[in-house]
């Protein structure tokens, strides 16, 4: 991992907002975590979190049309930018080579009777 090293719950958020594409805005984010990944967060944390990815140019965002559903108030979207995939890819690529070195007999749980 280089300079776009990331945390696991900034992992999380970057692998969510890949997963729902054009509806990843806050409320949709929150809940995919809590599919994927049973996390249940608050909302204050994803947004914070959703921020701070952007500063480090691994999201952007814009806002979407108003809907009547939301009392006619704009969604936030986020999507990732190149350098969030590459972010994520480096991180795939970081963990798969460690598993792939773990040996067998090291995941192997013995209960003592």
């Amino acid at each position: 991992m280089g300079k776009n090293a990331i945390g696991e719950f900034e992992e999380l958020l970057l692998l969510t907002v890949l997963i729902l594409q054009e509806e990843a805005y806050i409320l949709k984010i929150k809940e995919e975590l809590v599919n994927q990944a049973n996390r249940k967060s608050a909302m204050g944390a994803i947004h914070i979190t959703l921020s701070r990815l952007e500063s480090k140019d691994l999201l952007k965002s814009s806002l979407g049309g108003a809907t009547a559903e939301r009392g006619g108030r704009k969604k936030r979207i986020y999507e990732l930018t190149a350098a969030g995939k590459t972010a994520l890819t480096e991180v795939k690529e970081t963990r798969n080579s460690m598993w792939n070195n773990v040996p067998e007999f090291a995941l192997k749980v013995v209960y003592a009777n």
